[in-house]
């Protein structure tokens, strides 16, 4: 099964197995992991990935449910929230240019019937045109605006292993049209790949292939959450399921409305 590049996000999670064939990009390139012999690396995937089954609670054999995470649970180990490691640049650009496209929708709604009621020597179907082409082109331009700033990452904060079952985890934040916040909790960054989508540089992966040497103990038919959406208010609006088959190949579905593309400034992660 063919995948694009996983991202190891090395400058997040240290120690973070290379899973791929291609080369990451610059910023998350390894700086220890690649200096040491092949036997080291080896064995710290396998460690990894021992402990990386346990992060997701609720696995379940085929014909179950999709598995159930409890990030109440999660997060109740610690009081604070996780410091902030990145910010957007172009968050209020984003966040400016949704509103005047709203904005200029909803003017465009409102001010259409006057076309109607005004005097004037245009006929009809001139009138009805005009309409057509005001109404078409501010509905078309604002769902631009929400196709483009749909996957842009507000903020980024690391997960900590306290708060993810020894296995580092990762939390975006990105905005809806109508600048309604939407987390997104990535639990196993294995899932975290390259993306050839515009204005996006990671996607969650639809498929993966478990390395050879990982030692784990999943079986085939089973499923598990490895991101989940959230609202502001905390309450769960998508997850990221990926259901095990064999020869250690995963396929991934999503059930709800998940966030699956981000954009963020990888620059900025250096």
């Amino acid at each position: 099964m063919s995948r694009r590049p996983q991202i190891p996000l090395a400058r997040l999670f240290a120690g973070w197995g290379a899973h791929s064939a291609r080369q990451p990009p610059s910023f998350l390139r390894f700086s220890t992991l690649q200096r040491q012999v092949g036997s080291t690396l080896a064995s710290a995937q396998s460690l990894l990935h021992r402990s990386r089954r346990h992060h997701i609670t609720g696995i379940h054999e085929a014909g179950a449910g999709p598995a159930r995470y409890s990030s109440t649970a999660a997060a109740s180990t610690s009081t604070e929230a996780p410091p902030v490691e990145y910010e957007g640049p172009l968050t209020a650009t984003f966040r400016r240019l949704k509103i005047f496209s709203l904005a200029s929708l909803t003017l465009s709604f409102t001010l259409s019937p006057f076309i109607f009621l005004i005097e004037s020597n245009l006929p009809l179907i001139a009138r009805f045109a005009l309409v057509i082409t005001a109404l078409s082109t501010s509905g078309v331009s604002t769902a631009l605006v929400a196709w483009c700033g749909r996957p842009y990452v507000a903020t980024l904060r690391r997960i900590p292993p306290t708060e993810n079952n020894a296995v580092e985890g990762i939390e975006m934040k990105t905005l809806t049209l109508g600048l309604h916040p939407r987390i997104t909790r990535v639990y196993d960054p294995l899932f975290l790949i390259e993306t050839r989508r515009p204005f996006a540089k990671w996607e969650l992966a639809s498929s993966v292939t478990l390395p050879a040497n990982a030692v784990t103990e999943y079986k085939p038919g089973q499923e598990e959450a490895v991101a989940e959406t959230m609202d502001k208010n905390g309450a769960l609006v998508g997850r990221w399921i990926v259901k095990w088959g064999e020869d250690r190949q995963g396929t991934c579905h999503e059930v709800g409305s998940v966030v699956r593309y981000f954009n963020v400034h990888e620059e900025l992660l250096r």
